[in-house]
């Protein structure tokens, strides 16, 4: 059976609406989703070993926590050309060796937004030029401290805890 989709809502990247759907069980229910674009996450690392960290203001969780720089794809963009993007933007980086990292789903639940994370490397520096909304402040943070603001809870965004594992397994040999 194909879902159904009653839209709801519909702002900016949000687009919620209700869908009927036949689950493997038999079962039809009607399901809050919300579609998404999907988006690209950057763990930008120097050569000092140190990664661009955004201080980020979230009126969501009220207030600002650390990010690694990120942002939903635009129509057409590619998850790589996302993250260059980005990238730019938000943390003033261009840089020349990426690798894929693998991806994640934030709240499978209820959302498809799908996040491809990638290790930037070989780094040089610009402006950034961060959009009206984007209250943020870079910050070069080693590696190994991230990890250890991870561990104490100062870093509670969950694409940021992904992707600085993720790097830190492929930086090791962990990961190919």
């Amino acid at each position: 059976m194909e879902s159904k989709r009653r839209p709801i809502f519909r702002a900016g990247v949000v687009d919620l609406g209700v869908e009927t759907a036949a689950l493997p069980n038999g079962l039809t229910v009607e399901l809050p989703i919300i579609r998404h674009p999907g988006a690209a996450a950057i763990v930008a690392l120097d050569r000092d070993g140190r990664v661009a960290m955004l201080h980020q203001y979230r009126h969501a969780v009220g207030g600002a926590i650390w990010e690694i720089p990120a942002g939903c794809r635009g129509a057409g963009e590619s998850g790589r050309q996302c993250a260059e993007r980005e990238l730019l933007e938000e943390a003033g980086v261009n840089a020349g060796r990426w690798d894929h990292l693998g991806s994640l789903v934030t709240i499978p639940s209820i959302c498809d937004e799908r996040i491809e994370l990638y290790l930037a490397r070989d780094l040089s520096h610009t402006q950034t030029s961060h959009e009206a909304d984007e209250v943020i402040r870079v910050e070069w943070i080693e590696l190994t401290q991230v990890i250890r603001m991870i561990r104490a809870s100062e870093i509670i965004d969950a694409k940021t805890i992904a992707g600085i594992f993720h790097a830190s397994a492929f930086m090791s040999g962990e990961a190919a």
